[in-house]
């Protein structure tokens, strides 16, 4: 094994949006009442946010209660690993143009329950990195 003098790459911000509207699963991670939850979220990205639908429950009642949340897609091959991160606040879209445009995107629950709300995660940060795994 070579030790490498820079192993961890940082992606730019195209390169994130990129990674991000190529992938459409993630985990979001909220905070409420002192707890702090990740959930599995299906999501579209249109290039300056990011778009999920769900349900009443913890998910939405965590956002509500405390709208900054944190989102993360990660992946790997054989010989690297990568993850973008993106941090923000999340919004339930309640206006109806805004519910009209988001039933326009291409999102769909995967999961066989009913997601009538729409949240929007408008980002104050995005990163990424990648790195040369050493196990291969």
């Amino acid at each position: 094994m070579t030790q490498n003098e820079h192993p961890i790459h940082h992606l730019d911000d195209a390169m994130c949006w990129s990674m991000l509207q190529a992938n459409s699963l993630g985990r979001l991670a909220v905070s409420a009442d002192g707890d702090v939850d990740i959930f599995p979220i299906n999501y579209f990205a249109d290039g300056s946010t990011l778009l999920f639908r769900t349900a009443p429950g913890t998910k939405l009642a965590s956002l509500t209660a405390n709208s900054h949340v944190a989102f993360e897609i990660d992946g790997s091959t054989g010989v690297e690993a990568w993850s973008v991160v993106v941090k923000g606040t999340a919004r339930v879209l309640t206006d109806p143009a805004d519910v009209r445009d988001a039933d326009a995107a291409p999102l769909n629950p995967w999961a066989p329950t009913e997601k009538k709300h729409y949240v929007r995660i408008i980002p104050t940060a995005v990163t990424g990195r990648f790195f040369d795994r050493v196990d291969v």
